[in-house]
């Protein structure tokens, strides 16, 4: 199977995620030895963490307060260590992004850097509850240039629509998911399109005790992006899923 083309704005993702080591060395004030010791030791943290602070009635302040950095070398690790899949993800994202796009807990920021470089997107609201996140992905923005393309908010801005929604690795880590799938319905505009994922899945050794699997949640959230969305084919072997309304 011949490999799908790679647009050429998209260049520079390779070969450092939109150099996200510099960008972490130079957020963080760290030579690039300690960077890869805290990337290496970045996921067993998170779980440490989750295992002791979280609990789903403060899931909201877990996020927002008690993270801290842990996310940003957790996360880095991930993206680092999974190019090619995101790579993927990238290329669902400039095959449907348009408009204005809001990107629901954007994390570290590829996704939103990677929208914000699509010529057929005027905006991306980078969303996110974490505070050093969101200075982080600030500073990524000034570095590549695109500060004018892309806001940063702490929530979805109120009255507000979008032409595509994306939000990956978020929907596990929401007591209600089904709640944030009608908000999203609510806010899409009518030909929008909607990029996500989602492992409710706690981990075969409980690695992600933050990830939310409870049954009857999960059988809630099935039963709405059923009733609310369409499934858009796509090409690419990922747990991405796009969806137009439906309903």
């Amino acid at each position: 199977m011949n490999k799908i083309s790679i647009p050429p704005y998209l260049n520079s993702y390779f070969p450092d995620s939109f150099n996200l080591k510099q960008h972490l060395q130079e957020f963080l004030h760290v030579d690039s030895e300690t960077l890869n010791i805290k990337l290496e030791a970045g996921q067993g943290q998170m779980a440490e963490l989750g295992h002791k602070d979280f609990d789903w009635e403060e899931a909201t302040a877990f996020y927002r307060e008690k993270v801290g950095e842990a996310y940003l070398f957790d996360l880095g690790a991930w993206h680092l260590a999974s190019h090619e899949y995101i790579e993927d993800t990238l290329l669902l994202i400039t095959d449907h992004a348009q408009g204005r796009v809001l990107d629901f807990g954007g994390g570290i920021g590829t996704h939103t850097i990677a929208t914000a470089l699509c010529p057929q997107v005027e905006q991306v609201i980078y969303c996110d509850i974490n505070p050093i996140s969101r200075d982080f992905v600030h500073h990524r923005a000034e570095q590549l240039g695109l500060s004018q393309k892309i806001l940063f908010c702490q929530e979805i801005p109120p009255q507000e629509t979008f032409e595509t929604i994306i939000s990956f690795d978020v929907l596990e880590h929401l007591p209600d998911p089904s709640q944030q799938l009608l908000q999203f319905h609510q806010i899409l505009q009518p030909t929008g399109k909607i990029i996500l994922n989602w492992c409710f899945f706690k981990g075969v050794n409980q690695e992600h005790p933050f990830h939310l699997d409870e049954p009857q949640a999960v059988d809630n959230f099935f039963k709405t992006i059923q009733s609310k969305f369409l499934e858009v084919f796509h090409p690419y072997n990922i747990t991405a899923r796009c969806y137009r309304k439906w309903s």
